[in-house]
């Protein structure tokens, strides 16, 4: 291949848990949504891993045949001159007619395949089991997935099922289309260990390679694993298998940044959530990316070493990382530029492949119960399509495309941020000790300007843009004065940014009411002269209003559709400024929000309750003001995405519960372990209440759930309060 392709993937699998099934395609909207595959053919994407999968076709009967999805899908991938590499079987354990430990199951699938060949015959690339392995591993080590079993004898029989179901499928293929190649994926990463747990390594790193051994022919006598295998009743089947091998035409490897594991018989340096064992030792298994120094050595490492074993064409078959999105961006171009490297090497590495297209559903709980989504290469959380900063980075791989300021900072799997444990140290050769390139330079980066040093909120976004490490300049009235137009414009001209966060302005509701002016001048007239300054030079803004701009009426969660009706001063200052921003030209995103609160402000209403009822003293708190809280960490994550996106308009963004001001004293009681009878729920003008505050103010979202649960937010608030506390004692003692 003369150059490296760019491939795809919409997470596909088809999954079962107990009788239930859940398909990725219809939790993400795809299956619904034809226009997706215009998409693909605008990312410029070469190929495409795409479903048609047995639980899918035939669901209840093998006989019985629904081709109507598939046929106008594949069709316009063809028209769209995009290839598809027909998956089969997607993490499933087949329709509930079988299961991975039946007989029935490899056969099962071949006959599927040779249907799907018969339909389709101009398919020349196919999947029929992707990540064997790792499948049997979900479903028949760990119990996770059907059929639930947990043992090694089971493990294995499920992953040899899965292995002659290659076998048969590709023979069943290849009577209808000859020259139809097998790309075979599985997740591959390296276990390392301490000396004591190091025969479990090695196991596990015997293990890892087990499918493509299989297929090679290569587990005979000679392999490590023979005679355990052989011992679990197997010889007859792995002659079999090595009798007749089906060595893949590509190795597609699926590599995580969880890929590499590392195992600890030193379990006390770990949280009980890693420890665990093999009924001979107790260690602890945690991500290897959190305690070796050096790390491990990524897609560079597990590429290189599959080459050396199997000197096979390869392709990286997965690559995604949930997280934020500049994170998302750097390991896609992390996983491009070692592609690129490997090929100088004279490796014969065919192509990346972006992964998770449109998201993922509930990896966090491995698809077991109702998760977190993800976003892909596009956001479909609010039902819709929103292309995200990933859609330009991808259409410029490869090309002197412009590159986002961001892409100049490190993956946080490059700096000290990664390390979540002791350090172990790990011998590696001198190569790996040198610092890795960065993905391209972009000489001296332009910044985010964040105007607001002094308040809660620019403090904020400033600790996690470092934490992020996005290139950024605080800046205090003394630098930026919003009231000072020459003020603006010198720091605008002397930082250069790239965007700008303006997180300063009156946040004194009830004070407002006692200076209007002062208020408006802040809120609404520097908001704009800043945004103005903006516009003239082309720089996105972020702005932030309140939901102090509605007057409570609707009796419900109010949308960004919804039009202000502010009930005071502050209100009306926030409703002022998002409108005379709104007719502004260039991108202006505007976020309203609502109650902050976060672990690192001594100035908020959980801190105060916490405080207060830790001293044993009660706490009045308004019963009749209903706020959706905002934790102030979510917040700044999720509008530094929006902005890395380049998102514009109205947003709301807050964590997913409305409740009254008394009701989340309550539950901040409950998080961090104080007495929640000490609450007192009171009328909010019992209070002292100058600024009228609306009934019910909670927000909602028409344009995505960018934000985490309300829950979620209370437990990291609670968890880092404890941890301070339990620092601030050690200090003092």
């Amino acid at each position: 291949m003369d150059h490296l392709e760019l491939w795809g993937g919409p997470e596909c699998t088809v999954n079962r848990i107990g009788d239930h099934f859940q398909d990725q395609s219809v939790l993400s909207g795809h299956h619904d949504r034809e226009d997706d595959l215009d998409r693909m053919a605008d990312l410029g994407l070469a190929a495409v891993r795409y479903p048609v999968l047995w639980e899918r076709i035939s669901p209840d009967d093998p006989d019985q045949h629904d081709w109507r999805w598939s046929d106008r899908r594949l069709a316009r991938l063809r028209t769209l001159g995009i290839r598809p590499i027909a998956g089969l079987c997607h993490h499933g354990s087949g329709p509930r007619y079988t299961d991975m430990l039946s007989d029935s199951f490899a056969p099962g699938l071949a006959r599927h395949a040779r249907a799907v060949a018969e339909r389709y015959p101009w398919i020349t690339e196919w999947t029929p089991v992707n990540e064997p392995v790792t499948t049997a591993r979900f479903s028949a080590l760990y119990g996770h997935w059907y059929p639930h079993t947990q043992n090694e004898r089971s493990f294995w029989h499920v992953l040899l099922n899965q292995i002659d179901a290659v076998r048969l499928s590709m023979q069943a293929i290849r009577a209808v289309i000859p020259h139809a190649q097998l790309i075979q994926t599985d997740d591959l990463g390296r276990t390392f260990s301490t000396t004591a747990v190091r025969q479990q390594a090695a196991y596990d790193n015997a293990r890892r390679w087990m499918s493509w051994d299989l297929l090679c022919g290569r587990v005979t006598p000679a392999h490590d694993l023979w005679k355990r295998l052989c011992g679990l009743g197997f010889e007859d089947r792995l002659r079999a298998i090595a009798d007749t091998p089906c060595p893949p035409d590509v190795i597609g490897v699926n590599h995580y940044l969880t890929s590499d594991r590392f195992l600890d018989h030193r379990v006390q340096r770990y949280p009980a959530h890693t420890r665990g064992g093999n009924g001979r030792q107790q260690f602890a298994d945690t991500e290897a990316i959190r305690v070796l120094t050096p790390p491990p050595p990524g897609f560079i490492g597990v590429l290189r070493e599959t080459w050396e074993r199997y000197n096979i064409p390869i392709a990286i078959t997965e690559a995604h990382n949930g997280c934020t999105r500049e994170e998302q961006m750097r390991w896609m171009a992390d996983a491009w530029d070692a592609a690129h490297r490997l090929r100088a090497e004279g490796v014969d590495l065919r192509a990346v492949t972006s992964w998770a297209l449109f998201g993922s559903c509930g990896w966090n709980t491995l698809l077991t119960r109702p998760g977190v989504y993800e976003p892909g290469v596009w956001d479909v959380s609010a039902g819709s399509l929103r292309e995200t900063a990933m859609v330009p980075l991808l259409k410029g791989l490869g090309s002197d495309a412009p590159k986002h300021p961001v892409m100049a900072g490190q993956g946080w799997w490059r700096r000290n941020i990664r390390i979540e444990h002791p350090i172990t140290r790990r011998p590696a050769p001198m190569r790996e000790h040198l610092l890795s390139p960065k993905w391209t330079d972009l000489g001296n980066s332009p910044p985010v300007l964040i105007a607001g040093a002094t308040g809660t909120l620019g403090q904020a976004f400033a600790r996690y843009a470092a934490h992020r490490d996005i290139v950024h300049v605080l800046t205090s009235r003394t630098e930026l004065d919003l009231a000072d137009p020459a003020s603006i414009d010198a720091a605008l001209d002397r930082t250069k940014p790239w965007a700008v966060i303006n997180a300063a302005g009156w946040v004194r509701v009830d004070d407002a009411e006692d200076d209007p002016a002062a208020c408006m001048a802040a809120n609404a007239d520097g908001a704009v002269r800043l945004a103005e300054a903006c516009a003239r030079r082309g720089i996105p803004t972020v702005g932030f209003s309140s939901d102090l701009v509605f007057d409570g009426a609707a009796g419900r969660a109010y949308v960004e559709a919804d039009a202000p009706a502010p009930l005071g001063v502050y209100g009306r200052s926030k409703a002022q400024a998002e409108a005379r921003i709104a007719a502004l030209p260039g991108k202006h995103l505007m976020v309203r929000t609502a109650a902050f609160f976060s672990p690192h402000d001594p100035h908020n209403f959980p801190v105060h309750v916490v405080e207060t009822l830790g001293r044993g003293q009660r706490f009045a708190a308004a019963s009749d003001s209903i706020v959706t809280p905002t934790y102030v960490p979510h917040l700044c994550n999720a509008v530094l995405d929006l902005l890395i996106d380049g998102a514009d308009g109205i947003w709301h963004l807050a964590n997913d519960q409305a409740l009254s001001w008394a009701e989340f004293a309550v539950r901040v009681a409950e998080a961090t372990g104080l007495d929640p009878s000490l609450v007192d729920a009171v009328p909010g003008e019992a209070l002292g209440w100058k600024a009228k505050r609306p009934a019910n103010a909670a927000l909602a979202s028409e344009r995505g759930m960018v934000m985490p649960s309300f829950t979620r937010a209370l437990d990291q608030f609670a968890q880092t309060r404890a941890s301070r506390h339990v620092t601030e004692h050690r200090n003092a003692a």
